[in-house]
Parts: structure tokens; C-alpha cells; sequence
């Protein structure tokens, strides 16, 4: 057998097993970040704040829909203090993309709440960045885009 031959066997033999099993790696990541933003949803709805630590990364940051630029710290706060408190926070449409040890998730969210004492509410288009630290995936950005509303 030729050299080129068997480069090109090991590279098939080799791509039978890799393949699956990245297949069923991403397939199975994709279900965790779902999960994982699910978590979030209901944690921010129940203000969680415990949740949310265990969640948000150390350096993680948040842009709102109103420009509202928060830390981790400053995220935590406004809920625990109620300073913002959500009535509905509903995640639809949500697609998620992995990239090894980096995963977005991009969707849909419609809400309302008070906030400083006034109802609010609308639609964002939202992202969030997960990354894979020590094995456990954390949000380490979130981005709010608000819909115009049709009227």
C-alpha cells in the first residue's frame, strides 16, 4: 500500500469515530446552554440572586435595552434591592451556536415589570456568551437589543 493510501485510511478510520463524537458533543452542549438560559430566565424571575452568582461569570457584563452598562455586582443589586423586578421575562425563538469552549445563544425576550417604581416592558433581541471555565459554563456577556413596537 502506498503511503498516500494509508494516510488517507488512518484519515477515514479516524473521522468514523471523531465525527460522532463531536456530533454528540455539540448536540449535548447546545442542550446545556439551553438549560442554562432557562436557569437564568427563572432565576432573574425569582430574583435568585444565588442562582445568578453561580451563574454569571466573575467579568461578566451586561448591556440592557435601555444602554444600562452592569457588572455582575451591579446586576445582582438591582434585582436583590428591587430596584427592578420582572412579572414576565419569556425567551422564545432561541438559537444556539458552540464554538469548543464558547457558546452564544440568540433570541427573542419579551417582558414586563417595574423598575424605579414604573411599569415597564417591550421586546429585545438578546445574546448572551457562555464560556466553559473550569468546566462549568458561565454567562460572561449579555446584549439587549429593544424592537421598536408596530404602532
Amino acid at each position: 500500500m502506498t503511503r498516500v493510501k494509508r494516510i488517507a485510511l488512518v484519515l477515514a478510520s479516524f473521522s468514523v469515530f471523531v465525527v460522532p463524537l463531536a456530533w454528540s458533543q455539540g448536540g449535548n452542549a447546545e442542550q446545556q446552554i439551553k438549560n442554562l438560559v432557562y436557569q437564568a430566565v427563572e432565576a432573574t424571575l425569582k430574583v435568585d440572586t444565588n442562582a445568578l452568582e453561580k451563574l454569571l461569570a466573575d467579568d461578566y457584563t451586561g448591556i440592557r435595552g435601555d444602554g444600562l452598562l452592569l457588572t455582575k455586582a451591579q446586576e445582582i443589586e438591582r434585582l436583590k434591592s428591587g430596584a427592578i423586578n420582572y412579572d414576565k421575562y419569556d425567551v422564545q425563538e432561541l438559537k444556539i451556536r458552540i464554538y469548543r469552549h464558547t457558546a452564544v445563544a440568540t433570541g427573542m425576550t419579551y417582558f414586563n415589570g417595574i423598575t424605579n417604581g414604573k411599569p415597564f416592558g417591550g421586546t429585545t433581541l438578546t445574546t448572551r456568551v457562555w464560556v466553559k471555565q473550569k468546566g462549568n459554563w458561565k454567562l460572561v456577556s449579555f446584549q439587549a437589543t429593544r424592537v421598536p413596537s408596530a404602532s
